[in-house]
């Protein structure tokens, strides 16, 4: 693994935990696009590496179910596990910092933001995964 899929994972990471501690969100609405976009994930891959991330140990059958199916990156999961981890202390740290009525004001607008994606994206998005899931496209290295 190079520097800069490490870099790139655990930047994804840290803003996942940063919008997870201040809003609430991260996994599926900034993990999933992140992988599939910024590192040519297919949606399968993505997912089960988001799941490996974010459910275990609570969502460890559903994590095992896309392992043996050999969906999920573990590299990806430790190192965008630790960005999320210190991300998540720093958004709470912030959203604990600004009044109430602000905070709502930035979910709002992810919220807006992610309507949008769906809105207007989505298309897109699904004829990227079709070709994806097509394609010989060689997957993420895995963990034995």
């Amino acid at each position: 693994m190079d520097a800069q899929l490490v870099l790139i994972l655990l930047i994804v990471g840290l803003v996942a935990g940063i919008l997870g501690g201040l809003v609430g969100i991260g996994g599926g609405i900034v993990i999933v696009p992140a992988l599939v976009y910024f590192l040519g994930y297919s949606q399968k891959m993505a997912q089960g590496t988001s799941l490996g991330i974010l459910l275990l140990p609570v969502g460890i059958l559903a994590v095992w179910q896309f392992h043996r199916q050999e969906y999920v990156s573990w590299h990806a999961v430790w190192l965008v596990a630790l960005g999320f981890v210190l991300g998540g202390y720093v958004g709470s740290r912030i959203a604990l910092s600004l009044p109430q009525d602000t905070v709502k004001k930035i979910f709002a607008i992810m919220l807006i933001l992610i309507a949008f994606k769906m809105l207007f994206l989505d298309k897109k998005i699904k004829e990227v995964a079709r070709t994806n899931e097509t394609a010989t496209v060689p997957r993420a290295p895995q963990d034995s």
